[in-house]
């Protein structure tokens, strides 16, 4: 956890200093209440965090699909995030506010795979937050549904 943690720092630390560049490829930028105010992450970036993995439905697929990612507590973490409320944005700027308590109460993922192929903006990616919907009764309800953001390129700790 320690490399992971000094990777999302440098990425931190990049974005904190303006006058260098974001790193290339970036796929995820947050804002608001973190260390640093912004991070800039890449794909290596975020693969390079201790990776989780989740076999769950969806709404949008057929039959249960193997998500990989990261849990999104722990990249909140990394990032020194303080806030009560996450706003989520899409790349089609559909914004949604997730309590940050959801992130604590379940294995919530940024997904960067499923079925072992890598999340691509034809398939819902670069990055799809993800819920255990099957492990948890209360998750199968719509309001649970609308949180599951694909093509998650924007976070702001509010």
């Amino acid at each position: 956890m320690m490399k992971a943690a000094g990777i999302i720092a440098v990425a931190v630390t990049m974005a904190g200093a303006g006058a260098l560049a974001a790193p290339e490829g970036t796929i995820l930028q947050v804002t608001g209440q973190i260390t640093g105010g912004t991070a800039t992450l890449d794909r290596a970036t975020i693969e390079a965090l201790p990776a989780v993995s989740l076999v769950t439905s969806t709404v949008v697929t057929d039959g249960p699909r193997q998500f990989t990612g990261v849990l999104m507590r722990d990249l909140l973490a990394d990032l020194g995030a303080t806030g009560d409320t996450v706003t989520a944005v899409a790349l089609n700027d559909y914004a949604v506010d997730i309590p940050m308590s959801e992130f604590h109460d379940f294995d919530v993922i940024v997904a960067y795979s499923m079925d072992g192929v890598p999340l691509t903006r034809r398939g819902k990616g670069p990055l799809w937050i993800v819920y255990p919907r099957d492990d948890h009764r209360v998750l199968q309800d719509i309001r649970y549904d609308y949180r599951w953001v694909w093509q998650l390129y924007q976070l702001d700790v509010k």
